[in-house]
């Protein structure tokens, strides 16, 4: 559409009261003797016409972006990336815990049940979990916990320290997350505190989790819960990576593998039917096994530094 001088010149003059004067719409209206919509319309005209052009001046603006690109691309229903910055790993994962904490806390109103695995990011989202009333709320641990060491990222112990902050009732999986033998997990599994407790962890309306790479930073071999000999025969069966010590493949999908029998807690495919699955995941060297997770369709919420999430990104694009 052509536009006469005059025109042009009037919505050149209408931006700049407006944008570099700081009037408002109806000043601008009052001074030019025409109604408020008809500035609203210039202004709008400024921008189709390029007269105009807006640049969100932010650190948050590409993590925005990157946000909206992964919802689409792996049909999430809310990523939240967090600017890594020049921060440690360690001030990464509080602040990946601070923005889970307020996602839950946003969307935790109406839920009655709420399950919680284990690792060192989660016990950052406890950590900065603030104090709240919700006195209905049942909070369950969803893997048993890991030997005598590392007791502070147990899931029982995570259960524990939230439903303390949230003012709520907790249960405890009083079982190891892996036992030795097949025989010994039917015996427990079959006894009642135990299986009360696996059953409530299937039935959470919202859990939370993290995500390991068993080869790369692995929080699982620092505890010496995994030896070289188990690595070696995961590394056989193609493990990507694990939710709740569960071991799954580039597929996403839950591999054959006797560490898998022993594993007291949720099954990879129990995940999938809780309604909400929130997964708070750090680190460039976890980007194969989020892949793979977000393949296996384990997560709906997703909380992630730029940098794993800039990767990510790239990775969808040139494979996906």
């Amino acid at each position: 559409m052509m536009m006469n001088w005059d025109e042009r010149r009037q919505i050149v003059k209408v931006a700049n009261l407006y944008y570099f004067a700081g009037q408002t719409q109806a000043q601008i209206a009052s001074k030019m003797g025409v109604s408020r919509p008809v500035i609203s319309k210039l202004l709008n005209k400024a921008r189709e016409m390029g007269i105009v052009e807006i640049y969100i001046k932010d650190e948050n603006a590409h993590t925005v972006k990157l946000e909206q690109q992964l919802e689409n691309i792996y049909h999430l229903k809310e990523v939240l990336v967090v600017p890594a910055g020049n921060l440690s790993t360690d001030m990464i994962k509080h602040a990946l815990g601070k923005a889970a904490a307020s996602y839950v806390s946003r969307n935790i109103k109406n839920i009655t049940s709420l399950g919680i695995s284990w690792g060192s990011t989660l016990s950052k989202f406890v950590q900065e979990y603030p104090y709240e009333q919700h006195r209905d709320l049942q909070i369950v641990p969803l893997v048993g916990g890991m030997g005598r060491k590392f007791v502070e990222i147990h899931s029982n112990l995570l259960a524990y320290q939230l439903a303390q902050k949230m003012n709520s009732h907790c249960s405890y999986l009083y079982a190891p997350a892996m036992v030795e033998s097949l025989e010994l997990k039917e015996r427990l599994i079959q006894s009642e505190d135990i299986a009360m407790v696996l059953e409530e962890g299937r039935n959470v309306e919202m859990a939370i989790v993290g995500l390991g790479n068993p080869f790369k930073d692995s929080t699982m071999t620092d505890m010496h819960y995994l030896t070289s000999d188990d690595l070696a025969s995961l590394k056989l069966a193609k493990a990507t990576g694990d939710i709740g010590s569960r071991f799954y493949n580039a597929e996403g999908n839950q591999i054959k593998h006797p560490l898998n029998d022993l594993v007291i807690g949720l099954d990879l495919e129990e995940f999938k039917n809780i309604p909400e699955v929130v997964g708070i995941v750090e680190g460039a060297h976890k980007v194969e096994s989020l892949r793979a997770a977000l393949k296996g369709g384990y997560l709906n919420v997703l909380v992630i530094d730029d940098v794993t999430a800039d990767l990510l990104l790239h990775h969808a694009q040139k494979k996906d």
